[in-house]
């Protein structure tokens, strides 16, 4: 099977970045189903990991990719949720080989239903946001459980992300909260405001002052998608007393002692932790995927793909890396389908 790997960590730009190499194909074991990949869209993670992970110990390649949408080949001996020919969809796991690849392994726990209604591209845009976001509001901020005295307010920070865009619609969607998101650009802000933001704020601006303009109240809950260094001392200002904050950017420091004052609660939110240590509720990954695809079925949540290349191959997922990497996209960049060579 042909697989799309890097060898050495470093920038994308050079020749050999991504290379395409031809591997046996896997065959499932325990609780893992092999799927027949159709398309996969790039996370922020990718990026991060292809410029500083060094492959796997014992390997001399690594396998990116943390989204994917495609038919089941086959099924592990002890794995009960799907059969061959299943369409699925879901985000895998970090500490394995990644789905750039005609053949993926990974556990069914985590995977969810492709939606009826969406295209395979449609839906490799959905899982890693849509998890991340989930389990952000629902498990880390419990945004459902009242903050006393404060207003049942959202504030997203980079609403046109990919995680901002499946947060906005979760949360108009599953809760009665007035949703503000942050945007910088009209087409950005106009993005948000179509996935259904109530309101919009530039983070290009003082935030605290931007919030306290709209007449809302302070905020219960503020969910950080990017820059949270950055926007940090305005977050303490803005925020209701025991609000609770999230973030699941990287920061080189977090300097929380600004919310002590508050006792605001700071969460930090990895969507792989579940795999990755095997919690006793991984599959709630599956089970929310599953809802996921409820709600896009009944109209009430929308894919966030903006832009689709293709084929699969190590130009086009480069050219997605390079439009990740400038900052500026919004939405999903899905790359779908594979070449009939090999």
């Amino acid at each position: 099977m042909r697989a799309i790997a890097y060898r050495q960590p470093g920038p994308i730009d050079r020749p050999d970045a991504l290379v395409t190499l031809d591997l046996p194909r896997p065959e499932p074991r325990g609780r893992d189903i092999l799927v027949a990949v159709k398309a996969v869209s790039v996370n922020p993670v990718d990026t991060k990991v292809r410029a500083a992970a060094a492959p796997f110990a014992g390997r001399t390649e690594r396998i990116l990719g943390w989204d994917a949408a495609g038919i089941v080949a086959a099924v592990g001996p002890d794995a009960t949720r799907f059969r061959p020919g299943d369409a699925v969809a879901y985000a895998g796991n970090i500490a394995r080989d990644g789905s750039n690849a005609e053949y993926h392994l990974v556990d069914e726990r985590i995977v969810g239903r492709k939606p009826a209604t969406l295209s395979f591209a449609e839906a490799a845009a959905l899982p890693l946001t849509s998890i991340t976001a989930w389990e952000t509001l629902f498990d880390r901020l419990r945004v459902n459980e009242p903050v006393p005295g404060a207003a049942p307010v959202l504030l997203i920070i980079g609403g046109a992300g990919g995680v901002g865009s499946a947060a906005i619609q979760l949360a108009r969607a599953l809760t009665n909260l007035t949703v503000i998101a942050t945007a910088s650009r009209p087409v950005t802000q106009d993005w948000v405001r179509s996935l259904g933001a109530q309101h919009v704020v530039d983070h290009g601006r003082p935030l605290a002052a931007e919030v306290a303009a709209l007449g809302l109240g302070a905020p219960a809950f503020v969910f950080s998608t990017t820059q949270t260094d950055r926007h940090l001392s305005e977050i303490a200002a803005l925020i209701a007393p025991q609000g609770r904050f999230a973030l699941i950017d990287d920061p080189a420091s977090l300097d929380i002692v600004p919310f002590k004052r508050k006792s605001v609660s700071v969460h930090w939110e990895l969507m792989f932790t579940r795999p990755l240590f095997e919690t006793a509720d991984m599959a709630e990954q599956g089970r929310l995927l599953d809802r996921v695809a409820d709600l896009v079925e009944a109209g009430r949540m929308r894919s966030t793909l903006t832009e689709t290349l293709s084929p699969i191959g190590p130009a086009t997922l480069a050219e997605a890396h390079r439009r990740l990497e400038s900052g500026s996209t919004r939405g999903k960049i899905v790359v779908e389908g594979w070449d009939e060579e090999g």
